[in-house]
């Protein structure tokens, strides 16, 4: 998928390194698709036509580079919270991001992982995923628990973590297409307030 450039830096490109960086960004999007977000970095920069040295000039680490390739599915995510957010059921809002977010988590084989290993680390390259899905999740989640649907105990972070452990458990089961929504099924159970708002 297209995605938007991040990780540009702030003044222009040549026109030659802004074709490396799309090159570079277009090879990395296809092999994390085919192989995962461990995908060989070296055969990244062999497949764009550039050295190493140049696709660390563009991304001085993998998780920088996965943040350039994810930023075309954040900018939706984030758009698809915002929507969300005017719901007229607002936990049934919450429900449909956070599937949505899971979908997201598993496109990518090892993404999942990554996103829960720094979920929490703002000085991770990952931050610029992180942080505005955190702050798009915790609007959904502040007004399904102000309509009363929704426990006041129940954290966006630890909902974070658990959307990106449904989808690392899918990814673990290919077989099980229905493994993920099953989970997450089970996991909203938790969330809601029980009748006596004591749950």
């Amino acid at each position: 998928m297209a995605m938007s450039t991040a990780q540009t830096p702030a003044r222009p490109m040549r026109a030659d390194a802004r074709r490396n960086y799309d090159r570079l960004l277009s090879e990395a999007r296809t092999a994390f698709a085919d192989h995962g977000t461990d995908a060989s970095l070296e055969d990244i920069a062999r497949r764009a036509g550039v050295g190493i040295g140049t696709l660390y000039r563009h991304f001085p680490s993998r998780h920088a580079l996965m943040n350039a390739v994810f930023q075309e599915a954040l900018t939706s995510l984030i758009s698809r919270a915002h929507k969300l957010a005017g719901a007229e059921q607002p936990c049934a809002g919450l429900v449909e991001w956070l599937g949505a977010l899971i979908s997201h988590a598993g496109e990518y084989r090892g993404l999942a992982q990554a996103l829960m290993s720094t979920s929490r680390d703002e000085t991770s390259a990952l931050s610029p995923c992180n942080v505005p899905l955190r702050e798009a999740g915790a609007a959904l989640l502040t007004r399904a628990q102000e309509s009363g649907a929704v426990r006041a105990d129940v954290s966006i972070d630890d909902l974070m973590q658990l959307t990106n452990a449904i989808a690392l458990a899918a990814e673990q089961a290919p077989d099980d297409p229905e493994l993920a929504g099953r989970l997450l099924t089970l996991t909203l159970q938790g969330l809601k307030r029980t009748a006596a708002g004591s749950g």
